[in-house]
């Protein structure tokens, strides 16, 4: 019988293998449907793209897939030093997640050219794509824990997301001296012996001026109330249950979150002013560019940039443009989104450490 970790592996496994053939198979089955009726209802360019689609799956899994799921889970030496980005997502991103945009901007493009409209492709194939991207992410990130008994890693509150403030306290470093004023007449300075953490002998320092002590001294802690870096306490009784957390839930909440402006891109490209114009190329584009971010590990700290020059500023201009040629398309929260992230990213990495911004009398 096999094991626990064999079970999971299999799963895993299938699992992302239904995701990289499963979308393509759907999008290629709809374009030949298309294709089908453009032509006048011919039944062999309809063939014809669905035997394209079956090869190009054949090849990608016998010559791309299989291969590096090898090297990957054998962990050869130059897969196994590779700690930064995900080999597994830049396949999958390429082998699928690639033609299948390239397959939606094509049905485009050969409806326009023909001065029909009849499929813009935004029910199953576009959610579908989107999904399986979102559970190969999910896989990915979650295949490190146990799925049975209690969390072995991703603790919530060892692993927080972001820089958060945590404490804020005035520490000195100015060691205090002992000056001649201070001692009394006829009393040497004589180094005392320390033992076990304390001072032997007579001699002991003098009491210090209340400035001085005041300078030395620790100030009150500043840290805010309600921090989300406070250690949450535990609560016992009937109600306990409501105040536990598990980071392998947070895993499928954090991933949904991930990839919601990439999903409301998508659904743009799908309004039918935009899909049947020539924005629809670099709305698709950008989207797409935005799936390169899964590439990289979430604990890799060129997220964050790669988040603000993938997503949210080329995001914003996109859709600022957007609503100055079709109107509302997109609501204005998104394009807020965008626009706040970009300006914080760049105040908090680049502008404060400019000189202007290091003093500490501001704010």
């Amino acid at each position: 019988m096999p094991s626990g970790k064999n079970i999971k592996l299999i799963l895993y496994e299938l699992l992302q293998f239904a995701a990289l053939i499963v979308p393509v198979f759907v999008i290629m089955e709809r374009f030949a449907r298309l294709i089908r009726d453009v032509r006048g209802r011919d039944l062999t360019a309809y063939w014809l793209v669905v035997a394209a689609s079956i090869a190009y799956v054949t090849s990608v899994t016998l010559l791309v897939w299989v291969p590096l799921k090898y090297v990957t889970l054998k962990q050869r030496r130059f897969i196994s030093e590779i700690t930064q980005w995900r080999p597994t997502a830049l396949a999958y991103i390429i082998l699928c997640t690639l033609p299948c945009s390239a397959i939606l901007i094509a049905s485009s493009k050969v409806q326009v050219d023909n001065g029909q409209r009849l499929d813009l492709f935004t029910e199953l194939p576009v959610s579908l794509v989107l999904m399986s991207l979102i559970c190969v992410d999910i896989i990915e990130r979650i295949r490190p824990c146990r799925l049975l008994g209690q969390s072995d890693s991703l603790d919530p509150d060892l692993d927080m997301a972001g820089p958060v403030l945590t404490h804020l306290e005035q520490v000195t470093t100015v060691t205090g001296q002992l000056h001649n004023d201070e001692v009394p007449n006829g009393v040497t300075q004589d180094h005392p012996e320390v033992r076990n953490g304390s001072t032997s002998g007579k001699w002991q320092d003098p009491p210090r001026p209340a400035s001085r002590l005041t300078t030395n001294s620790r100030a009150p802690s500043m840290a805010y109330l309600y921090s989300s870096s406070s250690r949450p306490r535990a609560y016992s009784g009937p109600l306990g249950f409501l105040w536990r957390r598990d980071g392998r839930g947070e895993v499928f909440v954090d991933t949904f979150l991930f990839w919601m402006d990439t999903v409301e891109m998508v659904r743009v490209a799908g309004e039918p002013c935009v899909f049947y114009s020539a924005w629809v190329f670099p709305v698709y584009i950008l989207a797409f560019m935005s799936t390169l971010r899964m590439v990289i590990t979430p604990q890799n700290p060129l997220l964050s940039f790669a988040g603000v020059a993938l997503q949210d500023f080329p995001f914003f201009i996109i859709r600022v443009a957007l609503i100055a040629m079709f109107g509302y398309v997109t609501p204005v929260l998104y394009p807020l989104k965008n626009v706040l992230v970009s300006l914080t990213f760049i105040y908090f990495t680049f502008l404060t450490r400019l000189t202007i911004f290091k003093r500490q009398s501001m704010f």
